[in-house]
């Protein structure tokens, strides 16, 4: 039996402290790939969601003589989104790939959870798509609880009386202060001569 030096104890599997193993460089290779390949989807998705929300900005309708036009906010956010998206892929494509922190209580190794993913993505062009047919406070309201109950949310109805409220106040403070008008739609069409 073999002890060590430094404490006196046995080495190995007698009850010493295990041998030090490094991972393999094919799980390392093959984590770093993944990851890779993570990053690249990620990027092309923001980029995508950028060209989207660029395009949907361009069909809005502008009100005559609003003072500052309801396409003025979805184009900033398309242009952050665009060059967010391209700066991630340059550098995803130049073998600059993100670390996760230390402190982290994640593992590195663990699969992307693709299908909250596609709920959220979704419900992110649910939400687009049916702003014009139900409004602005409700398309949020599916929105922000959808994400909520799509993350894991224990109270995930929680999720859609807050959104409720955030949309409507978001309606009334951006039709009160800055003059734009987002959709009401059907159920919501009373409050027009409130704001």
């Amino acid at each position: 039996m073999s002890t060590s030096a430094s404490s006196g104890l046995p080495s190995g599997s007698e009850g010493g402290p295990p041998p030090i193993t490094k991972p393999s460089l094919a799980v390392t290779t093959r984590s770093r790939s993944s990851r890779r390949v993570g990053e690249l989807v990620f990027a092309l998705l923001v980029i995508g969601l950028g060209v989207f929300a660029l395009v949907g900005a361009f069909m809005i309708r502008v009100p005559a003589g609003a003072r500052v036009g309801p396409t003025v906010f979805p184009i900033f956010v398309s242009a952050i989104l665009l060059a967010a998206g391209t700066a991630v892929l340059v550098s995803v494509l130049r073998g600059h790939l993100g670390t996760p922190e230390e402190s982290e209580d994640t593992d590195p190794n663990a699969r992307t959870d693709w299908r909250t993913l596609a709920i959220i993505a979704a419900l992110v062009v649910a939400q687009l798509l049916l702003l014009e047919y139900i409004g602005w406070t409700l398309s949020a309201t599916l929105l922000f609880g959808g994400v909520a109950w799509a993350l894991g949310a224990k109270r995930w109805w929680l999720g859609f009386v807050i959104g409720f409220v955030l949309g409507l106040a978001v309606q009334i403070l951006f039709g009160e202060l800055l003059g734009l008008s987002l959709p009401l739609g059907p159920v919501l069409n009373w409050l027009g001569p409130l704001i």
